[in-house]
């Protein structure tokens, strides 16, 4: 599970960096319910591996965890969120 995460916070964080290109930001709304699975994914990672085995799923919560945060900022400065 950790890392399918990683792959997933990966993916997400590519996805991101295209949506920040102007008039692709429409992308974030797919982008934020895409990286919320990949939270949910890594949290589930992290309860299922032995304590020294959780870098991969912490590394994906955390890349997903910002590809959220940036995505719902870049929505709220442009206009996105009413």
């Amino acid at each position: 599970m950790g890392l399918i995460s990683l792959l997933w916070g990966i993916v997400s964080l590519l996805w991101m960096l295209v949506a920040l290109i102007p008039l692709l930001g429409w992308g974030n709304w797919f982008l934020i319910p895409f990286a919320a699975i990949g939270v949910i994914i890594a949290a589930i990672g992290m309860a299922v591996t032995s304590p020294g085995n959780r870098s991969r799923a912490k590394t994906g919560l955390l890349l997903n965890a910002i590809v959220i945060v940036v995505a719902v900022f870049r929505l709220s400065i442009g206009g996105g969120i009413i």
